[in-house]
């Protein structure tokens, strides 16, 4: 299978990306009740369309968001949902929905790095410097405070840029950032991330580490920066993945108040610097125990000792949009799943090509922790290939903690066939496989020596396979009821079974 390219109209930026959905209807709505940033902002857009492990009710797939009057903020519009649907990315990407993660591997290989341009060229006009009286990120930017008990208010879209201390090779990663202070940012890095690699080298050498935050940019980057390790090794730029998406260089823009570089189309950007041997309480300000709420549909728990951006300067477009998401819902599932669908199908492909047909990283997981993969079995040869294909999905995507194994009749994107799949083709007693005391994602709260006695610390879980295929000398007994095939266009004109 390989990825289909449909017409899309040019997205260079978050608002040429704002006009391609607005011709589309169903894709894009603006608010102009003032709304407040402050836990209301997100309650409303959990009803509109955050989906995905929110909680319920809340729509799937529901349109962009735009509030046109933020209280306090009379400069700024917000938009929530960009990625809300993966119907809505692959418009964005301008491919099939269901060949993403093809699009997606085969943009790896044809990585296209960035450029820096000149320092004019950056299109944030309005600077204001922390060392200007009056500067306060609180009353500057409406981050919002996604829920009542939130630490704070989030950065939840912020592209964090920076370079390693020693090699000056670049990554950029989406982490989450509390507002401390008037000039102060947490910053939580789950453990791995390369940055956090960067900011241990310059803290061992005592010195601060240069980063910049973009914030509302091309859809495409956002998607891009999603990639993890093996795929994206240490001091892989995930914006060259991003120009490949494109077919042209992301740009950068020199920093004005420290030696980094920033997305030079971005809505909003951050110059700051993450200092050395400095800590502070993520919940400092609220002490509620509580950070904010994160893609399983948990609200994380506030981290007691966490590094601190100082931030140098702020600087935004006239008209900015700051852009911003529900942590549990849709659009982190695409963000994070459809890279992890590319790793799982580059890994596999390598290692037995044309066996694994495609994979979804499935809503229920956030995009990380469920993965379906469907396999084609082609002779009594293949019969085990599939675990094995499952295998090499942990390693290529270590923060996976399921794989369901399905044959190539069964559509993984509907959730109904996949569980048909298990109740039909799957004994839970020889089809079930599980790997016990592995690394995976600390924000899954089952992962846990209080859950399990059996799971050491934070973290460590124990990853399962479910092999939901028709063994191969059995195949000829498990065929599909075979309809006829029709032209239903004839009987219900502009009919789409899709």
């Amino acid at each position: 299978m390989s990825s289909k390219k449909v017409p899309v109209a040019p997205v260079t930026d978050l608002r040429s990306a704002i006009a391609l959905l607005q011709q589309h209807e169903g894709h894009f709505i603006e608010i102009d009740e003032p709304v407040d940033p402050t836990a209301e902002l997100s309650g409303v857009y959990r009803y509109i369309g955050a989906g995905g492990t929110c909680r319920r009710p809340t729509r799937t797939g529901g349109p962009v968001a735009m509030f046109n009057h933020v209280k306090g903020y009379p400069e700024f519009k917000v938009v929530i949902g960009m990625l809300g649907s993966r119907e809505r990315t692959g418009l964005l990407l301008g491919h099939e929905p269901e060949t993403l993660g093809y699009l997606l591997k085969d943009s790896v290989k044809n990585a296209i790095p960035p450029v820096v341009v000149s320092a004019d060229k950056a299109l944030q006009e309005i600077v204001h410097k922390a060392d200007e009286p009056g500067f306060d990120l609180r009353t500057l930017l409406p981050a919002p405070t996604n829920t009542p008990e939130d630490a704070g208010p989030y950065i939840t879209m912020g592209l964090c840029y920076a370079a390693d201390p020693e090699t000056g090779e670049h990554d950029v990663t989406i982490h989450r950032l509390c507002v401390q202070s008037k000039d102060e940012l947490s910053m939580w890095l789950t453990p791995g991330r390369h940055i956090d690699a960067f900011r241990q080298k310059a803290e061992a050498a005592g010195k601060p580490l240069p980063i910049s935050i973009s914030i509302g940019v091309d859809p495409a980057i956002y998607v891009a920066a999603c990639f993890e390790p093996p795929t994206t090794p240490l001091g892989y730029d995930e914006l060259a993945i991003a120009g490949a998406l494109r077919g042209r260089a992301v740009e950068l823009a020199p920093c004005l108040t420290i030696d980094g570089r920033a997305i030079a189309n971005a809505e909003v950007v951050i110059e700051g610097e993450l200092l050395p041997n400095y800590r502070v309480r993520e919940d400092q300000n609220t002490d509620t125990g509580r950070a904010m709420p994160e893609f399983p549909g948990y609200t994380g728990d506030a981290k007691p000792e966490l590094p601190v951006i100082k931030v140098k300067a702020v600087r935004y477009r006239p008209n900015p949009i700051l852009q911003t998401t529900v942590g549990p819902g849709q659009e982190h599932v695409n963000m994070a799943g459809i890279p992890t669908e590319a790793s799982i199908l580059d890994m596999v492909d390598r290692a037995m090509p044309g066996k694994l047909l495609n994979v979804f990283a499935h809503t229920s997981g956030g995009g990380k922790l469920l993965a379906v993969m469907q396999f084609k079995k082609s002779a009594p040869v293949d019969e085990g290939r599939q675990r094995q294909a499952a295998l090499l999905a942990f390693s290529a995507f270590p923060e996976l903690k399921h794989a369901i194994l399905v044959d190539e009749d069964v559509d993984i994107f509907d959730t109904d066939d996949v569980l048909w799949a298990m109740q039909t083709r799957f004994q839970g007693d020889i089809d079930t496989l599980t790997i016990p005391g592995v690394r995976c994602h600390p924000l899954d709260p089952s992962q846990t020596p209080e859950y399990s006695p059996f799971l050491r610390e934070v973290g460590s879980s124990c990853k399962t396979i479910f092999d939901c295929t028709v063994p191969f000398k059995l195949k000829k007994h498990f065929e599909r009821s075979n309809f006829m095939e029709v032209d239903v266009e004839r009987f219900v004109p502009g009919f789409n079974a899709k």
